[in-house]
């Protein structure tokens, strides 16, 4: 199978970006939601937009979660889950048994 070839995407503030893709998200745009510290701040874009979807914007939120129920969220992928425990141990929780 080849890969779709990359088509110029516009976004919505005038960014000219190429995905193979259909998802809308603009890098330059994704770049400047990053936040400059804390948990968030570690993971990547997906996994990211993924937590704060489901509200989970601070480490007491996500110790409310089990590994597994992490997981289970759409764009999450395993090699998060490092990133996410450290956070976790750092301020003396962990996720939920």
């Amino acid at each position: 199978m080849t890969p779709s070839p990359k088509k110029p995407t516009t976004c919505e503030y005038g960014h000219t970006f190429y995905k193979s893709s259909d998802c809308p998200t603009c890098p330059t745009c994704e770049q400047g939601r990053k936040p400059e510290s804390g948990f968030l701040a570690q993971l990547g874009a997906p996994a990211r937009r993924a937590l704060q979807h489901q509200g989970i914007d601070t480490l007491q939120l996500l110790s409310q979660y089990s590994e597994n129920e992490i997981l289970s969220i759409h764009g999450m992928g395993p090699g998060s889950m490092p990133k996410l425990r450290a956070a976790l141990q750092e301020q003396g929780l962990s996720f939920k048994s």
